[in-house]
């Protein structure tokens, strides 16, 4: 299964909350960090915090920091959030939506379970099991002390 850019860009988001825990993170550290707009990331961001994953800070001394403790955030719950359900019709998603077997494909169901099955293989992750003792992740994600 193919995961949206909008779902990779809020796992960046939450690993980058969650190894940098303890303080406010801003948009545009994300940004540089996981080589992306600070547009398309501001969306993502204000997404997550409509869920709950985010606590968003505005202002000169803003930022944002996890709303969860990262052992509680499952990454299958942010999947199936993130991507949405398999779309219900036009499975290989014809142009003008004149597919003739909707009413009989059988396709779709299997499609619906295969999603499902991919989804819950990610319940037992947590943001917590990706992060911990990730040295390498650490060292991507936590700002260069000799910069500061």
């Amino acid at each position: 299964m193919r995961m949206t850019k909008r779902t990779n860009l809020a796992m960046r988001v939450l690993m980058f909350c969650a190894v940098n825990k303890g303080r406010l993170v801003t948009k545009a550290e994300i940004s540089g960090i996981c080589q992306t707009s600070e547009n398309h990331l501001a969306q993502v961001i204000n997404e997550l915090g409509h869920l709950g994953y985010l606590n968003t800070h505005r202002g000169r001394n803003g930022g944002v920091e996890l709303g969860r403790e990262a052992s509680a955030i499952q990454i299958g719950e942010i999947f199936r959030q993130m991507e949405g359900p398999v779309p219900e019709n036009d499975c290989f998603a014809d142009t003008d939506g004149s597919c003739p077997l909707v009413e009989a494909c059988r396709l779709k169901e299997a499609l619906q379970r295969a999603a499902e099955a991919f989804f819950a293989s990610l319940d037992d992750l947590t943001l917590d099991s990706l992060i911990c003792n990730n040295k390498a992740l650490q060292k991507i994600l936590l700002p260069d002390p000799c910069l500061s």
